[in-house]
């Protein structure tokens, strides 16, 4: 009797512990590579947050004995590390207007918006940042990504009216608008890119990165589906040791967030990353990572 008693005390503890942490753990969706242990962030110690900090750098502390590494200034690395966020405590939201069921896993919100069509998920978060960065430094002619299927689409040739035909695998492009290099049209065209271009397509056109990974690359499990983050800060201390700061889109498409690190809450929101290894992100795990850099 005193056993069964033991075991359904477990039992109720178990319950009460669910439902004060809102029940997220059993009311999940089900996501490749999701997590059984998501709830695990809720515990994270934010020691290293600085929650009047405005931008990347600024919202996150150092450790000890480490520096930040900083890059030349109009650089992308630059332009991520000194992103603006939105104040501290901000939710992340789904392209609905609806709250993400799970609010505990990030430390930020980049002031990126999102739209309203749903397409911008996890590589297209990624691929819009690397794009407004090179509109913001009038560096347009360089904005272009290939399709799952290979082609390579330019804004360049979108802005001088070339559209895309798509039969199967084939693609052809052909003129059949008129000439139009404003911004509106510029997200017209990352809608199209969104549509057409993803995660694996990404891991198959952009360098692969084995050692000295930078702000701007990005940790990718390639597949349909798959699930692509960017490192969006870096240190590292006299030893050689570097950690990092992570940042995702997601699916269903929402805000971009700064992620904690939910396996080693000592240091979090820093990651230790290295080629091949186990990382696990809240609500995400990668089994070996691999790196990629844009162009």
């Amino acid at each position: 009797m005193k056993i069964i008693f033991n075991i359904l005390s477990i039992c109720f503890f178990a319950v009460l512990i669910s439902i004060m942490l809102g029940g997220s753990y059993f009311l999940a969706p089900e996501k490749t590579n999701r997590l059984k242990n998501t709830i695990a962030t809720v515990f994270s110690l934010p020691s290293y947050i600085n929650e009047k900090g405005k931008t990347i750098v600024d919202r996150v502390k150092i450790p000890e004995e480490f520096l930040r590494v900083n890059y030349a200034e109009g650089s992308f690395q630059s332009f991520i590390q000194k992103y603006p966020l939105k104040n501290y405590g901000a939710e992340v939201i789904n392209y609905d207007g609806s709250k993400y069921f799970y609010q505990s896993g990030h430390i930020g919100v980049l002031d990126l918006s999102v739209p309203k069509n749903g397409l911008q998920q996890c590589a297209d978060a990624l691929i819009r940042l690397r794009s407004e960065y090179l509109w913001k430094t009038n560096q347009q002619n360089k904005i272009g990504f290939e399709f799952t299927s290979g082609h390579y689409c330019s804004w360049k040739k979108y802005a001088e009216g070339y559209r895309p035909k798509v039969k199967g695998n084939k693609v052809t492009f052909h003129k059949t608008a008129t000439s139009n290099t404003t911004k509106a049209n510029f997200y017209k065209y990352l809608n199209l890119i969104y549509m057409y271009s993803g995660t694996l397509s990404l891991y198959n056109e952009l360098p692969k990165v084995k050692t000295n990974f930078e702000v701007g690359d990005m940790l990718v499990n390639p597949g349909t589906p798959g699930h692509i983050i960017m490192i969006v800060d870096k240190i590292k201390n006299t030893k050689g040791e570097v950690k990092y700061i992570l940042a995702q889109g997601n699916t269903p498409a929402q805000s971009v967030h700064m992620l904690k690190n939910p396996t080693d809450t000592k240091i979090s929101p820093w990651y230790d990353l290295k080629l091949n290894s186990y990382v696990e992100v809240p609500g995400y795990y990668f089994n070996s990572a691999k790196f990629v850099r844009f162009k």
